[in-house]
C-alpha cells in the first residue's frame, strides 16, 4: 500500500495521502449551549469547510468525510428534515468557492430513497467541480461500509466475474472509491472510539486517532495533532522491519 507523504506547512512532517474523518459530536455541541441539534450541524459545515482548506495547504490529496449514514434515518424527524435543508443550502453557499479552490467533489453512498432535491445538488456539485485536483473530497451519504462491500459483490456478479477470479485487488475496484487510494489516516472526533460502519474495507491499514474534540471546534491545530500523531506511528502493514 503506497502513501504519498509531503511537507506540512510547520515543517517537515510528512501527512497523508488519504485521510478519512468521522465528524461527530455536532449535536452535543448545540445541546451544551442550548441550541437545536441542527444548529450543531450548520457550524460543523463550517468547520468542514475550513478543514478542506487546511487539508489542502497541507498536501492531503483526498480527504473523505461521514456527512449521513445509513443509520441516521432512525433519528428524530425533525433532525433528518434539517440536515436535508442544510445540504442544499450549504451547496449553494459554498459551491462557487469550492469551484475557485481546486475542490473535487465526489459522492458515495447509496442513492436510492434519498430525495431528489439532494441528489440534484450532489449531481451539480460533482459536475462543477469535475475537472478540479487540488484535492479530491468524497462526501458518505446514506453510506454504510457493509452496504460498501455488498454493492462492490454485486457489481462484480452483474460482470459476469466468475468466484475464482475474484480476489482483494479485484474487489476493490468495485468498491464506492475504487478512483482513490486507501486512507492512510482515520480521524474520528466527539470522543467516542468506534468505527460505525464507515469504510471498513478500505480502512484495513489505516492509522486510527480518535479525538475528544466536538467537531465544530475541530480546527487546523486539532488537525496538525492528528498529523503528528500519524507522523509518529510505524506503519509495516503485517511486515517486520529489517534490524
Amino acid at each position: 500500500m503506497a502513501t504519498k507523504t509531503s511537507s506540512s506547512l510547520a515543517g517537515a512532517v510528512p501527512v497523508p495521502c488519504h485521510v478519512a474523518i468521522v465528524m461527530d459530536g455536532n449535536g452535543r455541541w448545540a445541546k451544551r449551549r442550548l441550541m437545536p441539534r441542527v444548529v450543531g450541524h450548520k457550524f460543523g459545515v463550517d468547520t468542514l469547510v475550513k478543514v478542506i482548506d487546511a487539508c489542502a495547504e497541507r498536501g492531503i490529496e483526498f480527504l473523505t468525510v461521514f456527512a449521513f449514514s445509513s443509520e441516521n434515518w432512525k433519528r428524530p424527524e425533525d433532525e433528518v428534515s434539517g440536515l436535508m435543508s442544510l445540504i442544499v443550502v450549504a451547496v449553494s453557499k459554498y459551491l462557487l468557492k469550492m469551484v475557485n479552490d481546486g475542490v473535487r467533489i465526489r459522492i458515495i453512498g447509496d442513492r436510492k430513497g434519498v430525495p431528489e432535491r439532494i441528489l440534484a445538488a450532489w449531481d451539480d456539485a460533482e459536475a462543477r467541480t469535475a475537472h478540479n485536483t487540488r484535492i479530491t473530497v468524497s462526501v458518505a451519504f446514506n453510506y454504510g461500509g457493509r452496504w460498501d462491500v455488498v454493492q462492490a459483490c454485486r457489481q462484480a456478479l452483474a460482470a459476469g466475474v466468475q468466484p475464482e477470479a475474484l480476489d482483494e485487488a479485484m474487489l476493490s475496484g468495485f468498491m464506492s472509491q475504487a478512483y482513490a487510494p486507501d486512507p492512510d489516516l482515520f480521524i474520528r472526533t466527539g470522543g467516542e472510539v468506534r468505527i460505525s460502519n464507515f469504510l471498513l474495507w478500505q480502512i484495513a491499514y489505516a492509522e486510527l486517532v480518535f479525538s475528544d474534540c466536538l467537531w465544530p471546534d475541530f480546527d487546523a491545530k486539532a488537525l496538525d495533532e492528528a498529523l503528528a500523531a500519524y507522523a509518529r506511528r510505524d506503519r509495516r502493514f503485517g511486515q517486520v522491519k529489517a534490524p
